[in-house]
Parts: structure tokens; C-alpha cells; sequence
């Protein structure tokens, strides 16, 4: 059921409701159950020591090599993903010229340089997804667009805003540690590097760090193995269109059925001999409808379409009051249920339990929806049954195909279902058991996804160190304390793009946009007024943890009954939330309240009083 584009109530649906409630409710606890594991993400492994080169670079120069940098920039930002191109960008257009960006991959790009996979495309709308479309003057080709060609407007804009004389790929930052004498910072890599920056900017992105499921055996396999985020073409031939001709005669296992499957899956199950689709809980797959950009539609765009359509697909999708859906797809239909991941003040105006009685008769309404296209599209019952998703709609990150379902229906195509198991249960020298069954097969693919929010600082792989040598988890041994998100009391002139203690959107690279324009703005403040650096103090911390704790949603149950996944921490969701609980229209609002009424002057810090 969609939600009414100029209302800013939830409906209640149809009281003559055609299931039951309560029925519904047994079976997704059910299904939850066969699935939770006590272990929960210990049941992954990371893509380190015997594992190391599961995360080698297959698109670099392995042969590069460099003399160890010992200059200075005024900015240094790590990662060259989308965060990092935006702060790149937006502190140019602020009037920074000495800017450099590392990161570990041979090119800007991100998630989208490792991933490649065959199939890849983005599920959000390419116009509001790729950013900076009027900066450099490219619309898509495609309203949702394929990752080769995101990964070249990533590069785009690199060339655009002069980032590549000063960038430094194939490079891993170490350690961040702040000098107090010189108000700099050194930045330490894997080539030796000794940097000296002023500001640094930490983009490090939410899923970049691949994991493998820790299943018994693992290693003893003696066939071919790798992860969906370096898919190694030499393999199995073609590229990410397809044409997977060296899997002709091969017998293929995928691991694993989230989104990156949804998209591999099509030209696995055409290409391979045959296909074992492993699942431990299936994706719910709504439809996609690409198609390519009317070119007629793309002529009558004005000045400022990009801006006023992010703006628009953010508060239609976070039940804010519009006119119009410009975007007008399986998301913004289905905004009333993504409450649950990205919380809104939206409906506040209606009684708790009323909203939540609207949300769950609505959710279990789309979920049947959902369930219904696998029985008009699998043939066979017994394997649409296993694909059907038993959970709410946001308990799992939403799919998008054309394609998946179909594939389904090819007689080389095998889905197995691990539910009863918890999983594969271990991996032989050829093959891959479930029950009382071994799966013989030539090849192993694991698309198990990334470390889900751990990156960067968070995962303890880069140390920081703040004034008087003191570790940012030191700092944050209660806790992560930051001013709105981005930087904390102790670590001057440290800035960090990302979701922690500020406001998410499915659309994220809009959100990493907000960010970057607040921290070129407050930067190019400190650079006017001359300040010794930017450093928020104690107080304004807290009242910033006070803010977001005031009117914390309370999304515990809701998590706590999903099917376990990375949205709800595999089964076991943290009892706090620290989002901003009004949702990212009003957190952009507040930012941008909070710089015109003077807020910058709270954080810098002048020479004089240094």
C-alpha cells in the first residue's frame, strides 16, 4: 500500500483485511527462529591472515611502487569513494587548493572500484544517486545505472575538481596522530608515508571491509574461490554484463542471497553448467523497471533539477509532506515502512499504537505482495515456497530484479535452503554440504557481504591519536561522543562522514553530500577567521548526546523480531539507537540553522586562546 504523496498521516488500510494478523505474526517469529544463531556475527570471519588474499586488488598495478611521502597538505581526506569525493569537491568550491585523497584501491571509486561483479547496478535512482550530475555535466544513461558507468562518473569528477595531481592510490592509511605544537596532523600509511595535514577528513564508507562465514573447512577446499567484491573474471570469463563463458563446464556454488546475489545470480544461472544457490534467508525482490534516460525528458531539465530531486525522493521516502513523487518507484511506494531503518518526525502528530497498527497492517500488505510475484513467477512450488520472505520490510535491505525469480525456473539451477542448519554446515575438498548432502562443485563464490558499519576508525584498523596521545577509543570508552556527528572534543580539526550519531537515508551518498557542504563550510569559516583548529568542547558533546537520546526511537522489538541479518546485527540489535530521531531532512535543516546562526563560532578555536 503506498502512501499518499500530499499526506503526512499514515492511513489505516482496509479494516476487511484478507489474512490474519496474528497468523502472520506466528510465522515470521517462526522463521526467525530457524535462523538466529547464538553466535551471531562471530558466525564471519574477516579477509585477513590465511584469509588476505580473499582482499587483494585485482585491478591494480601489483608492480607499483613509490618513494615514501614527507610533505604537507593543507587537507588530506582517506577514502576516494563518494564521502570522499564530496569532501574532495566541496571543500575546492570552498576555496582549499592543496587537497589530497588516499585510499587502498588503484582509483576513485569505492564500493563501486572493488565491486564489479556481473549485473552490478545501483537500486537507487541514478539521477538522485550520482552526485555532483550538474557539477560535471553528465546525466545517466540509465535511471538505474550500471556500476562501470557510476564507477567512471566517480573518476569524473576526480578529473573535474583536479584531484588526481595530488592523490595517493594503492595506499593504506595506519595511523592518525595530532601534533599540538604544529596544530597538524601526521598521517602514516602502509608506503612509509609521513604526511603532515591541518585537516583531515575520514570517508571511509560503511561497507567496505568484506567478510567470509566462518564455515567449517573452509580452507580445505581445492577448487576455485573468491568473494563477489573482487570477482575474478579470469575465471570465469566475460565482465559485468555477463558472458560468463568459462563457467560452461563448471559447477558453481554461490554463498549467500542479499543484494549482491539478486544481481549475480541471472548470469550464474545462465552461464554455469550448474548453480547452487545456498541460502540461509531470502531477500524479498520486488520489481525494478529500468529503462534507459529519455533523452527528450533529459533536454527539458532547468538549472538545479539534481538538488530540488535528492530533496524531493528525501522527503517522500521519510513521509514528509509533498506535492509531487518525482522519482516515483518501489521505494517512495513503500516509504510509509522504512520508518523502522531511518526514523522521521513525520507522523508524530499521530497516537503511538494507531501508527504502529498502520504500519504493520501495511507492512504485512506489501510483504504479501512481495510473496505473491514468487508464486506467479517460480514454477515450481516447492522453490518459490523457500524464496517467499517471511519478515517485515525493513528488517532486510529491500531488492529489486527483473531477472532473480526467473532465473529459478532454469533445470540447472538448484536453491538449497540452510534454515535447519543455520547455514552451510561445512565445506570438503570438493564440495559443500548441507544435511545429510554434499554438493559437489568446481567453484566456490561467496557474496556474504561486508562488515556492516565497521570501517576505518570504527574497526580499530586505523589507530587515531588525539592531543596528548590519547586514543579515540580511549576517548569513547562509554561511547562515541561527537558535536552533530562529525568531530569530537580532544581530536582537533578531525572530521568523519558517516552515519554515527547523526541521520541515514537510503539514499546515502545524498546524505554524505549534507555532510561534506557542512564540513567545507565550517572549515572555510576557520580559514577566514584564522583559527588555531576545529574542536568542539565537552559540553556541546553532551548536549548533542542529550538531543539524540531525548527522542530516541525505540526500534529495539522491531529489530529484535526480525530475521537476523546486518540490519538488526545479526539477531542481536544494540537496546540503543542514536540517531537523530527526527530524520535527515531535519538534521540537514539543523546544520544548516546551526552555521547561518553562528554556530561555527562554538568549535573554532582562536589562536589566543589555544
Amino acid at each position: 500500500m503506498s502512501v499518499p504523496r500530499t499526506s503526512s498521516r499514515p492511513t489505516d488500510p482496509d479494516p476487511d483485511l484478507d489474512f490474519d494478523p496474528d497468523a502472520l505474526r506466528a510465522k515470521y517469529r517462526a522463521e526467525r527462529d530457524r535462523r538466529i544463531r547464538s553466535d551471531g556475527n562471530a558466525q564471519y570471519q574477516g579477509t585477513g591472515g590465511e584469509f588476505g588474499y580473499y582482499a587483494d586488488d585485482p585491478y591494480a598495478d601489483p608492480e607499483f611502487t613509490r618513494e615514501p611521502l614527507h610533505d604537507r597538505v593543507e587537507a588530506l581526506i582517506v577514502g576516494g569513494g563518494f564521502g570522499g569525493l564530496l569532501a574532495a569537491a566541496r571543500l575546492r568550491q570552498a576555496g582549499v587548493e592543496s587537497i589530497r585523497v588516499i585510499d587502498k584501491g588503484g582509483d576513485f571509486g569505492g564500493t563501486w572500484y572493488w565491486n564489479r561483479y556481473p549485473g552490478i547496478h545501483c537500486d537507487i535512482e541514478s539521477y538522485v544517486y550520482l552526485p555532483l550530475l550538474e557539477e560535471v555535466g553528465y546525466i545517466p544513461k540509465w535511471r538505474y545505472a550500471p556500476g562501470e558507468e557510476i564507477r567512471q562518473h566517480a573518476r569524473a569528477i576526480a578529473r573535474h575538481f583536479d584531484l588526481y595531481d595530488e592523490a595517493c592510490f594503492q595506499t593504506q592509511a595506519t595511523e592518525l596522530r595530532w601534533n599540538d605544537a604544529e596544530a597538524e596532523w601526521a598521517v602514516s600509511t602502509d608506503r612509509g608515508d609521513r604526511m603532515r595535514a591541518r585537516y583531515v577528513i575520514v570517508a571511509t564508507g560503511t561497507l567496505s571491509q568484506a567478510k567470509l562465514p566462518g564455515i567449517p573447512g573452509i580452507e580445505t577446499f581445492q577448487g576455485h574461490t573468491f568473494h563477489t567484491s573482487r570477482w575474478d573474471y579470469s575465471y570465469t570469463g566475460g565482465d559485468a554484463n555477463g558472458g560468463l563463458h568459462k563457467l560452461a563446464g563448471k559447477r558453481v556454488a554461490l554463498i549467500g542471497t542479499g543484494a549482491t546475489a539478486i544481481q549475480v545470480v541471472p548470469h550464474l544461472g545462465r552461464d554455469a553448467k550448474h548453480l547452487y544457490l545456498f541460502q540461509r534467508t531470502p531477500s524479498s525482490v520486488d520489481v525494478r523497471d529500468n529503462r534507459p534516460t529519455d533523452p527528450d525528458w533529459a533536454r527539458s531539465l532547468k538549472p538545479g533539477w539534481q538538488r530540488h530531486r535528492m530533496e524531493n525522493f528525501l522527503k517522500v521516502v521519510t513521509g514528509i509532506r509533498t506535492d509531487e513523487d518525482l522519482v516515483d518507484d518501489s521505494w517512495t511506494s513503500s516509504a510509509r515502512l522504512q520508518e523502522k531503518l531511518v526514523p522521521t518526525n513525520a507522523y508524530r502528530d499521530v497516537p503511538a499504537e494507531e501508527r504502529e497498527r498502520a504500519y504493520e497492517l501495511a507492512d504485512f500488505q506489501k510483504m504479501n505482495q512481495i510473496r505473491a510475484r514468487v508464486d506467479a513467477v517460480v514454477q515450481d512450488p516447492a522453490t518459490a515456497e523457500k524464496l517467499k520472505p517471511w519478515y517485515r520490510y525493513m528488517c532486510k535491505r529491500p531488492t529489486f530484479s527483473d531477472e532473480y525469480l526467473q532465473t529459478f525456473n532454469r533445470p540447472n539451477v538448484t536453491l538449497v535452503d540452510t534454515a535447519d542448519t543455520h547455514g552451510v554446515e561445512r565445506i570438503t575438498e570438493n564440495a559443500v554440504v548441507v544435511g545429510d548432502r554434499a554438493y559437489e562443485v568446481d567453484c566456490v563464490i561467496f557474496a556474504t557481504g561486508f562488515e556492516a558499519g565497521i570501517s576505518g576508525i570504527l574497526s580499530g584498523r586505523l589507530p587515531v591519536y588525539g592531543r596528548r596521545g590519547v586514543h579515540l577509543f580511549e576517548a569513547w570508552s562509554q561511547g562515541p561522543k561527537t558535536l552533530h556527528g562529525f568531530y569530537t572534543h580532544g581530536f582537533p580539526n578531525l572530521f568523519q562522514l558517516g552515519p554515527t550519531q547523526s541521520a541515514a537515508a537510503v539514499n546515502f551518498v545524498h546524505v554524505l553530500d549534507e555532510q561534506a557542504t557542512h564540513v567545507a563550510e565550517v572549515v572555510a569559516q576557520a580559514r577566514e577567521r584564522r583559527a588555531r583548529y576545529v574542536e568542539p568542547c565537552p559540553e556541546a558533546q553532551n548536549a548533542w548526546l542529550a538531543t539524540l537520546r531525548k527522542n530516541a526511537p525505540d526500534l529495539y522489538k522491531f529489530r529484535a523480531e526480525c530475521t537476523p541479518g546486518y540490519y538488526n546485527n545479526e539477531g542481536m540489535p544494540p537496546e540503543r539507537n542514536e540517531a537523530y530521531a527526527d530524520g535527515p531532512v531535519a538534521f540537514h535543516e539543523l546544520l544548516r540553522r546551526w552555521r547561518e546562526d553562528g554556530g561555527v563560532e562554538e568549535v573554532l578555536v582562536e589562536a589566543e586562546r589555544a
